[in-house]
């Protein structure tokens, strides 16, 4: 082989070596070149439930998903026979304990005073004979005439009219007079359990027509005209329209200047339109969260963060769902 095609060689050599390391090099330079990575999130809203204290069946459901409803309009209506059964039952205890409680008030019947009357009037005629029949004998006892044997049983006679007539009296001031304090409390204490137990049914009752307690949107209906739903199955979602926010999961690298209270421009891309948000709230999602092992490098591990912020001014159409960007 000559000289020259020998030169050759080792030029061409030379030229293969340099062209591979030239080619690794622009291969590494792509693959591990550190690109800016975008933070992505998306728009939250808040929602809540709306959900029955009674169990019963769906009768009617005035609103349709997609509805905006407001404070007080009517959602859907429950039919629960059970509770309208238990009305009953309440006002019948109500009606009961209010008549004893005016039977305790008022008293006896006339009937009965009267009665009671004529019975103390008639006692109190025997007390006047007894009495008089014992003067007499007392009379003739002083002369001699009587013996005390005699005198001693009028005396007891009397005695015992006296009693007589004065329990009769006693009879008639009860009768005139009515129940006993304590007992006109117990009726009226009665009463205000009665009254009680009608105001818990008509709490439930008011609970098989649903109304909104918030304004809002309707998101979610659950059940079915005819359905039944359970004590506190939920019936449909109102998402409060009002209350909109940004949530972004940030590795902690990439955090930057985010901070509570801080300010940043986010990109919707639904609008081509940037809108200013400012942090409310940050906090590290665990190790059950992603994150990154930087380990293998002789580093350290990277936790993620869960990063949430508000719009500083309303944008028009803003929607749960739709994604968030955050530009430097």
């Amino acid at each position: 082989m000559s000289a020259k095609s020998q030169h050759n060689n080792v030029l061409l050599a030379i030229l293969g070596f340099t062209t591979v390391v030239v080619v690794v090099g622009i291969i590494g330079f792509f693959a591990f070149s550190h690109e800016k990575e975008n933070i992505q999130g998306q728009v939250e809203v808040s929602e809540y439930r709306v959900s029955s204290k009674v169990p019963g069946r769906i009768l009617e459901i005035r609103v349709k998903e997609g509805d905006y409803v407001k404070v007080g309009d009517t959602l859907a209506i429950l039919d629960a026979p059970e509770v309208r059964a238990k009305m009953e039952q309440a006002q019948s205890a109500e009606n009961a304990a209010a008549a004893q409680e005016e039977m305790a008030r008022n008293g006896a019947r006339q009937e009965q005073i009267q009665g009671a009357y004529q019975v103390w009037q008639q006692a109190k005629a025997g007390l006047d004979i007894a009495q008089k029949s014992y003067q007499r004998v007392q009379r003739l006892f002083d002369e001699g005439v009587m013996s005390a044997q005699k005198r001693d049983e009028a005396f007891a006679n009397y005695k015992a009219m006296e009693a007589q007539a004065k329990a009769a009296e006693s009879q008639y001031n009860m009768a005139r007079n009515g129940a006993r304090r304590e007992e006109k409390q117990a009726a009226q204490a009665l009463v205000g359990r009665a009254k009680g137990a009608v105001q818990e049914v008509t709490s439930y009752i008011n609970e098989t027509v649903q109304i909104a307690q918030m304004e809002g949107e309707v998101s979610n209906i659950y059940p079915k005209v005819g359905e039944l739903v359970g004590t506190g199955s939920p019936i449909m979602t109102i998402s409060i329209m009002s209350d909109l926010w940004g949530t972004f999961n940030v590795r902690e690298d990439q955090l930057g200047g985010l901070a509570v209270g801080k300010t940043f421009n986010a990109y919707v891309p639904a609008f081509n339109k940037t809108i200013p948000m400012k942090v409310y709230y940050m906090k590290d999602q665990g190790s059950y969260a992603v994150w990154k092992a930087t380990k293998a490098n002789g580093q350290y591990d990277l936790k993620t963060f869960e990063v949430k912020a508000r719009p500083t001014q309303p944008l028009e159409g803003l929607r749960p769902g739709m994604s968030l960007v955050i530009q430097d």
